[in-house]
């Protein structure tokens, strides 16, 4: 078994190194599959929140699958912003330098949620990473 955990590490790791990650369009993009697979899976979360939870359709609805769904559309309508190179005062000494912080990703990320709200708190982590560039397991 864990052989089978170092390959899907090694293979997250491996994806990262390509350096596709970096790209905004392409985090946005997977954004947008995301938001997609969601949609298109909502009948079958609920369900399952209700098998697991007992949760009602509509607290399953907006308590997990509507606060996701608003999550991954803020970070879509802002991630460009987000990413963007910021700019920072530099020091007299570095003239005619121009600073700035520009944010990169970390790699691959180890995912762990809890219980009571499986699919919203295991997803808005993932957002998150996903949005940073990241791989996640």
């Amino acid at each position: 078994m864990p052989s089978d955990y170092s390959k899907i590490q090694e293979d997250h790791r491996a994806f990262f190194e390509v350096l596709k990650t970096k790209s905004v369009s392409f985090r946005i993009e997977q954004l947008k599959k995301l938001k997609k697979l969601i949609q298109k899976e909502e009948d079958q979360i609920i369900k399952a929140l209700q098998a697991d939870l007992g949760k009602p359709a509509f607290e399953s609805y907006t308590s997990e699958i509507l606060m996701v769904q608003k999550e991954i559309a803020l970070f879509i309508k802002n991630l460009k912003s987000w990413a963007a190179p910021k700019s920072v005062s530099g020091s007299v000494l570095n003239f005619p330098s121009q600073d700035f912080i520009l944010s990169e990703p970390y790699g691959t990320v180890l995912m762990i949620s809890p219980w009571n709200y499986p699919f919203q708190l295991a997803m808005i982590p993932l957002i998150g990473a996903v949005a940073a560039g990241n791989t996640v397991v």
